[in-house]
């Protein structure tokens, strides 16, 4: 079981695509570092987000306490505060992953994501890092009409630094307390992620060719299709939002909590009749969301699925020897 700790939603970005920094928790409102010992223990994977993580002045103890409950552990950044990140890896080392959100090259990212010299402090981040030995760290963008042509130069760029090169696409929910992200092009944006998952085919790792395979969910999403595999977020993972809720996921249109660990122990919560209540709920959901939090449980559940496609297409790839390649799509029409 993977989750999905939201330790504040106060940000110093001021991002297009989401308002959560117009809403922020208030700091004695977001729950402390004790909170995280009564989550379950043996999880697979745990992503610290916010709001900016590094706001959090205990983040260290909530990352320690955190990596006693799962086997791998990564912060989503916008990277900005360098010291307080690089002050964190001097600690944990190589037991933390990191992935900074950068929106484009320079100009592009600091309009987009609001924040003066971001994307400088969002590459001194990562170089740092990378200069200390830590292996898991990367950069993550989030693809719209406003960004979609830097995005080949910046897997170009991940990929020449050796770098993890994570992507998603716009979302409309409560958490990003936001209902009119759009696409004015959809086939534009479509095509960029197809473009991208044909670049991780070339490659030499079998990682790239399952993230080949999400960046055609992502294309899929661009269009307005429905989601390749199911979604069962609140069976496979779960989130924690600053304020202790339980919850499934964070792209619903309203919070569907299951429980508050305030009130509850976490068992308690994950077998209530709410729980099953908001499990029913998740089957009827519209939002066709396709975050890797959702997405990659449902690959690795379903793996001969994606295993299928990843073998076909990857064969294509070769066969076309650099060539064009137009990739199989991936789940059914509509």
């Amino acid at each position: 079981m993977e989750a999905c700790l939201i330790v504040t939603y106060r940000c110093n970005a001021k991002c297009y695509m989401c308002n959560t920094w117009q809403h922020p928790s208030k700091k004695e409102e977001e729950y402390g570092p004790e909170m995280v010992d009564k989550l379950p223990d043996g999880l697979d994977f745990i992503n610290i987000t916010g709001g900016e993580p590094f706001l959090r002045k205990d983040i260290e103890e909530i990352v320690e306490k955190a990596l006693t409950k799962t086997k791998r552990l990564v912060i989503s950044s916008n990277g900005y505060f360098t010291d307080r990140i690089i002050k964190l890896f001097e600690r944990f080392g190589n037991r933390v992953g990191i992935r900074i959100s950068i929106e484009g090259l320079p100009a592009a990212n600091d309009e987009l994501r609001g924040i003066k010299n971001g994307f400088d402090h969002g590459l001194r981040t990562l170089t740092t890092l990378q200069g200390m030995g830590i292996t898991d760290i990367g950069f993550g963008m989030t693809v719209s009409d406003r960004n979609a042509d830097d995005m080949i130069e910046l897997y170009r760029l991940a990929n020449a630094m050796g770098l993890e090169f994570a992507t998603a696409t716009t979302h409309n929910s409560f958490y990003f307390h936001t209902t009119d992200n759009q696409y004015e092009d959809q086939e534009k944006v479509a095509k960029t992620f197809e473009n991208v998952a044909v670049e991780l085919l070339k490659t030499n790792k079998p990682k790239n060719w399952f993230r080949a395979y999400f960046n055609m969910g992502l294309a899929r999403k661009a269009r307005g299709q429905k989601r390749a595999l199911p979604c069962e977020v609140g069976t496979d993972m779960f989130f924690v939002d600053p304020f202790g809720n339980v919850m499934p996921c964070n792209g619903s249109e309203q919070p569907m909590v299951m429980g508050n660990l305030h009130e509850q122990d976490f068992d308690t919560i994950w077998n209530s009749e709410q729980a099953e209540k908001v499990r029913k709920m998740v089957k009827n959901c519209e939002q066709q969301c396709w975050m890797i939090g959702s997405a990659s449980p449902a690959m690795k559940k379903r793996i001969s699925v994606p295993l299928k496609w990843v073998v076909k297409n990857k064969f294509k790839v070769i066969m076309n020897n650099g060539k064009v390649v137009c990739l199989d799509p991936i789940g059914k029409k509509g």
